[in-house]
């Protein structure tokens, strides 16, 4: 946010101030997933920013013996995020805008 605030590039952005319509694979249902913000830049382009863990970003190792509650937990997890970040992605795409993932690993300069 305040790298938001101080950049001279940045025209506009809000936190969880967009609602993307996306539909679970869990629980079969629709749900509505806010993005953590939307950036517009005096150039006029578009972003619509996630920040997550990087471990959040990619499917959890699977357990050599048995299945835990902490993996079961992750695949969820996991799976849910895949279904907000199509149905992002693809809004994005209607709407002339970028979808972008931000993890730690992008925010260590800052």
């Amino acid at each position: 946010m305040v790298y938001l605030d101080k950049s001279d590039n940045i025209h506009h952005w809000a936190s969880e101030e967009l609602a993307i319509r996306y539909y679970s694979p869990i629980d079969n249902k629709w749900h509505r997933y806010f993005p953590d913000f939307i950036v517009k830049t005096k150039q006029g382009a578009k972003i619509v920013i996630e920040i997550k863990p990087s471990r959040q970003c990619i499917p959890p190792k699977k357990p050599t013996s048995r299945k835990t509650k902490s993996y079961m937990r992750e695949s969820l997890e996991y799976i849910r995020n895949r279904a907000k970040w199509q149905a992002a992605t693809k809004y994005c795409k209607d709407q002339g805008a970028e979808f972008k993932i931000i993890t730690e690993k992008d925010l260590t300069a800052y």
